[in-house]
């Protein structure tokens, strides 16, 4: 009965070892929870972006708005008719006007080529 006994315990502790630690362990099925909540919320954002995008590629294809809209922020497109107005911070605005002098200087004489053109 003593060795019933002793066996019974080394059975219970191997089960509590295999439990605590190992593979299928506690400690693990809870890493493994944590990295599928992590992944579901990336596929959730990334989901999300998916359907910004199509909803787009939709615009796109059936309207003139969206097209015209991406020229203006992405070209620089501006309508006959209509006065584009550029709003900069004060570092900027010098760095600006100085690019401006320096095209209208250029836009003066058509006549200069790009090799003669003064160097930035």
């Amino acid at each position: 009965m003593r060795i019933l006994q002793v066996l019974l315990v080394f059975i219970i502790l191997g089960l509590q070892l295999r439990l605590w630690s190992g593979a299928g362990s506690l400690a693990e099925i809870s890493r493994l929870k944590d990295s599928i909540a992590k992944q579901e919320s990336e596929n959730a954002i990334l989901q999300s972006r998916n359907n910004e995008l199509l909803h787009e590629v939709e615009e796109l294809k059936t309207g003139t708005d969206a097209i015209e809209e991406m020229a203006r922020e992405e070209l620089g497109l501006i309508k006959d008719g209509e006065t584009f107005y550029m709003i900069l911070d004060s570092e900027d605005s010098n760095r600006n006007q100085a690019r401006v002098r320096e095209q209208d200087g250029r836009a003066q004489d058509p006549n200069q080529t790009r090799d003669q053109q003064p160097q930035d």
